[in-house]
């Protein structure tokens, strides 16, 4: 047997290069790198080396690159990845809540943290936690409980089980998600000789399990009993890529469908039998559907507590959960009748399965009012300019107004994910939402992500200035990159989505507007010039009207756009809604509060956790 003698770093890198996808790319696109005393020396080289065999990119946090990486292969629907990686302590640390991010979300992202030495020589190593109980726990040990796959590199040769056992969970449509190798930096330097039989190219298959014949017929049993089934499409619709698929389903048999956040834009809004987005920030027509609905058909979705009104929504007393799912653990939630398999495959054989079948009569009609609200809420305002704040909903408005069939929208936390959600009319393919996690700081580094995956499209991060504020450094990257897309930041001084919340619970006003807050002094923060500073374009936008004109001049640049408006932080969307699971203190309090517990104990009364 040939051998070929590398740096454990070395060989880690050559062979990720040669990892494929079945259309010849490489699965793992180039890796995002901060380098620290834990990777430089080991890692770091080893990728000098291979050059563009697999990019580096430099990013200015380990979280946000981390987050670009999500962005990035939830764009290309698990096809491809990235991988990420620091320097032990706090580099490390730094990504947990990212790759806690790519687990909910079901995303795959390799992560490569540094680690303590394994010769246990210079201990403690510098940023090195250290258990009194258990020698072998490192920092890095926090990402076992949000890894879809964990392994510690502590010897050269164990690379050549862990890579493939990596890539395996990668690209696994069941168990995908995010990987954590950590790479002990002294092992990363120690040489080995590898059989070069191990760096010989192989591409990974992306397979599509078949679903028992048994489970489809009693799903489809399930399907002929009902008298008002729903279909709830999920993200997993998108990543089976079988979108055209599920609308010939639901028209051959005259089933309604609902998206949730990680399912909308699977099909268009203009779908005739697309009624919105059910739960805590859904349409009306698509709640007033899942609350009569006797069969509740779930295809690729976990069942979150916002798609399910806090499981208060379907108050049909017959009703029936059903779940078509890859993974067994989300197909049987909540008692539902389970049908694992890939959802492209699965919809084929029920189709097949119920022959000729088609559900009764749909009333479109609430599914018009709805659009005809969605139109008036999202109206430019009367008066439009300095002194009329416009809503969150009316900015919205004037987003969708311009976009064309190549927008892409994509937010992550605050108001705006809820009111997406319930009023952006997508067109397919035209809406990103990370909101398995809702995580703060996605949305800069997200949106070059998506933009990096898809440069053909136009990319429109909606980002608060809340969450504009607790990362925005990877718009240095894209200025750097050359990588464009156009941010719209809506500016109502705080934290306007949780006060709302705070305020419907009982509470008082507290801690989430600046105006609340224990300051000396009101913060006035100049976004223009701060996001200027780093290379942007920005324009602070005095209207709507000023608003649609500047998102149409932003598509030709070839760098970042940031357009800062201010928002009017009080008004919600003023349409859809449903009750969510928010727990409100059960005694003391003013009148407000004792309000809330009533309204709290009304609509808890409909929820049905357990069938």
């Amino acid at each position: 047997m040939s051998t070929i003698r590398l740096t454990a770093a070395q060989a880690m890198v050559k062979w990720l290069s040669v990892q494929m996808t079945e259309d010849g790319e490489r699965f793992i696109e180039g890796v995002w790198a901060i380098f620290g005393h834990g990777n430089v020396a080991g890692i770091g080289e080893a990728l000098h080396g291979i050059g563009d065999a697999l990019p580096t990119w430099r990013g200015q946090n380990e979280q946000t690159m981390a987050h670009a990486a999500i962005a990035y292969a939830k764009t290309l629907k698990r096809r491809r990845a990235q991988a990420v990686t620091s320097s032990i302590g706090p580099g490390a640390t730094n990504m947990i809540t990212a790759c806690a991010l790519a687990h909910v979300n079901r995303l795959p992202v390799l992560f490569i943290p540094g680690d303590v030495f394994a010769n246990r020589r210079p201990e403690p190593v510098l940023q090195q936690i250290e258990d009194m109980n258990d020698g072998t726990v490192s920092a890095n040990d926090c990402f076992r409980p949000v890894s879809a796959y964990f392994d510690r590199i502590a010897r050269p040769e164990h690379l050549l089980t862990c890579l493939p056992r990596a890539l395996a969970v990668m690209t696994d449509p069941g168990s995908c998600g995010p990987v954590t190798l950590a790479f002990c930096q002294d092992v990363q330097a120690e040489h080995y000789d590898y059989p070069e039989a191990f760096f010989e190219p192989k591409a990974w298959r992306i397979r599509r399990p078949e679903p028992d014949p048994r489970e489809v017929a009693d799903l489809a049993d399930a399907i002929r009993a009902a008298r008002k089934p729903v279909i709830i499409s999920g993200g997993g619709v998108i990543y089976s890529q079988a979108e055209a698929e599920l609308a010939a389903f639901a028209e051959k048999h005259h089933i309604p469908f609902v998206e949730t956040q990680a399912g909308k834009g699977a099909n268009s809004w203009e779908h005739p039998l697309n009624f919105g987005s059910p739960g805590v920030t859904g349409s009306v027509s698509a709640n007033a559907l899942c609350a009569e609905a006797d069969l509740v058909l779930g295809i690729g979705t976990r069942f979150q507590d916002f798609t399910t009104g806090s499981w208060a929504l379907f108050r049909n007393p017959s009703r029936r959960l059903a779940s078509i799912n890859l993974a067994g653990y989300d197909a049987t939630k909540h008692s539902a009748l389970p049908c694992v398999g890939d959802a492209r495959v699965t919809l084929a054989r029920l189709s097949a399965a119920l022959e000729a079948y088609r559900g009764p009569g749909i009333d479109a009609g609430s599914r018009t009012d709805w659009h005809q609200t969605v139109e008036r809420v999202t109206a430019a305002p009367e008066g439009d300019g300095p002194g009329n704040l416009p809503t969150d909903a009316q900015v919205i408005g004037a987003v969708q107004r311009v976009a064309t069939q190549k927008s892409v929208v994509m937010c992550a936390a605050g108001t705006m994910p809820g009111a997406l959600q319930v009023l952006w009319q997508s067109a397919k393919g035209g809406y990103h939402m990370e909101y398995g996690f809702s995580c703060m700081g996605y949305e800069v580094a997200g949106a070059m992500g998506i933009k990096l995956a898809r440069p053909d499209k136009e990319v429109i991060c909606f980002v608060g200035d809340g969450s504009y504020m607790m990362a925005n450094s990877e718009l240095a990257t894209a200025v750097m990159r050359r990588v464009p897309f156009t941010i719209v930041l809506t500016d109502n001084r705080g934290y306007g989505c949780i006060n709302r919340l705070q305020i419907e619970c009982g509470g008082a006003e507290f801690n989430n507007m600046y105006k609340d807050c224990n300051v000396d002094v009101q913060p006035e923060i100049d976004f223009v010039a701060h996001a200027a500073s780093m290379g942007a374009h920005a324009e602070k936008i005095g209207s709507i009207a000023e608003l649609e004109a500047h998102i149409v001049a932003a598509r030709e640049r070839n760098i970042p756009s940031v357009l800062v408006i201010d928002t009017d932080a009080v008004p919600g969307t003023d349409a859809g809604g449903h009750w969510w699971d928010v727990a409100v203190p059960q005694v003391g309090g003013p009148e407000r509060l004792e309000q809330a517990r009533a309204r709290y104990n009304e609509n808890a009364h409909n929820q049905r956790a357990f069938d």
